[in-house]
Formats: structure tokens, sequence, C-alpha cells
């Protein structure tokens, strides 16, 4: 497993788990199951409603403590100076924690100033070793690191190979925020898994379509967080490490943009009341 050096020097692996719409009576299990297998990072957020499942994984895994990066995140309602404070302890506590390796404002939405505020005193507190955004478009991006006294360390973000953001990307150089992707295979969408072109540099390296996005990905230094319930697909997940894509790989890959996302666009107005809507109704609407 390769690492990264964030910009304030904390390591972050380059790959890790992610959490999302596993139901919180299956989460501690699938969650010590991917432990097991060798994942590290860990991703959850206080709207997946399973921090207390993925805190009791982590208690009882046997792994050390800080070999693992625990990362969750505040969600619109938490948003504010003193809501996030309050956010913040409530999921340290959920966990079982007593510092996390990397905290999140989960959208550009409501007071996410005021929150910022709050993850820069927890930081200088020392109970996060990294801050940062998940959603942020350029522009708000931009506009917080000018105004912000501690620039976000990550930015998560909709990225796989119909939705390549390569000019975000090269910002987020020039800012030393790091890329992470949630959603790197589009849970499929849009047929990213029958890909002729993923298909056949699939079949080229013997490998799966999944995992040369993940390789992709990568290889471009984002970080990944995949998502399964399935042993057999951590495993496959995580068997990205013993091999390259050449730069024909990559040129080919790069023709599949689409430039559109294919699971939130918050552009839009729909989605934006679609992200509101999911605080009363979690469990049926996707994030």
């Amino acid at each position: 497993m390769e690492t990264v050096k964030l910009s304030n020097g904390v390591m972050m692996p380059m790959e890790g788990f992610g959490v999302f719409q596993i139901p919180k009576e299956t989460c501690e299990q699938v969650v010590r199951d991917a432990i097991k297998t060798g994942y590290r990072l860990i991703d959850t957020a206080s709207s997946y409603q399973n921090e207390k499942a993925v805190g009791r994984a982590i208690q009882t895994c046997g792994v050390p403590r800080e070999e693992m990066f625990i990362t969750t995140k505040a969600y619109i309602q938490q948003m504010g100076y003193e809501k996030t404070k309050e956010a913040f302890q409530e999921s340290l506590n959920n966990l079982g924690l007593t510092y996390l390796d990397l905290y999140l404002i989960h959208m550009p939405f409501g007071d996410y100033y005021g929150s910022w505020r709050a993850l820069e005193e927890l930081y200088q507190e020392g109970k996060i070793r990294a801050i940062g955004v998940c959603n942020f478009l350029p522009d708000r991006l931009l506009d917080l690191c000018y105004n912000a006294k501690i620039l976000p360390q990550i930015n998560q973000i909709e990225r796989h190979p119909h939705y390549q953001r390569s000019e975000e990307l090269s910002l987020m150089k020039e800012l030393n925020v790091q890329p992470e992707a949630w959603a790197p295979f589009a849970e499929g969408l849009k047929g990213m898994f029958t890909e002729p072109v993923l298909l056949e540099i699939a079949q080229k390296h013997g490998k799966t379509p999944a995992q040369v996005i993940l390789r992709w990905n990568v290889q471009q230094g984002v970080i990944v967080i995949p998502k399964s319930v399935h042993k057999e697909r951590m495993e496959e997940n995580l068997d990205i490490w013993n091999f390259r894509l050449d730069k024909e790989d990559m040129e080919r890959i790069a023709a599949l943009d689409k430039d559109c996302p294919s699971m939130l666009d918050t552009r839009k107005i729909s989605e934006v009341k679609r992200v509101y809507d999911y605080l009363n109704n979690p469990v049926l609407t996707s994030l």
C-alpha cells in the first residue's frame, strides 16, 4: 500500500474503504472484514448513520489505533461554529475514539465558514490530524482557501473515468490540496464496468475494469475509497499495487471523459434540494 504526504506532513494511505450506504446492522462485520483484508483507511460520515458500527469494528479488529486512518464528516445540519464543535464530539463518541485522522465538511452549503473555524481550532488543539472538505467545486474551494487561516488538506470529490475533472485537479495541485475520489466506479452507472476500453486494458494487464479504474486514479495522485460488502471484491479492489498503466492506457482512459457527474451535481437546483432532503429521509435518498 502506498501513502501520500499531505500538506501538513501527515501520511495518508492512497487507498481506503468507504462505508456509504452500508446498513448499520451489517457495517461492523463488513468493516472488520475490510480491515482484515488490509484496509487501514476507513471513511464514514455522520449522515451515513453507521459511525457506531464503524467504531465497534475499530475497537475489536485487533489492529493498533495508530495504524488506522479514520475519516468522518459533518453534514449540512451540523454547519456553523458551535454546531460543528458539537457534531465533532458526537462523531468522536460514536466512533469511540480520542482523536480523528481526518474530519471533513461534507457539503458546501450552510454556514461552512463557521464550521471551518471550528475545524481549524480542533486541528490546532490536536484533536484532528488533518482537515478538509468534500464536494467543493473550484470556485468554493478557491474562495475558502483565500479566506482560511489553515488551508484544507483534502478535497473529497466524485471522480471516475466518466468525470475526470482535470482542471480541478490542476487547481488542487496549485493549492496543495490532496484530491480524494469517492464513488470511483460511479456505482457502475452509465455502463462503467462494460466500457470496451476498460475491458481491453484490463485484459491486457490481467486485471479487472475495477482494478484499472482504481489504478488510473492512484497513478494520478488521487486517493481512492472504493466500497464493497463482499470479501472477494474487497481483495480485488486492494490488489492494484502490482501493475502500472502505460501512457497509451492513460490516454485511452482520458478519452472516456464525459465531463459530467454521474452521482452528484451541486450546480443543479434539483440536486441542492436533494441533498437537503437527505436530512429528512436519509435511508431512501442517495447522496
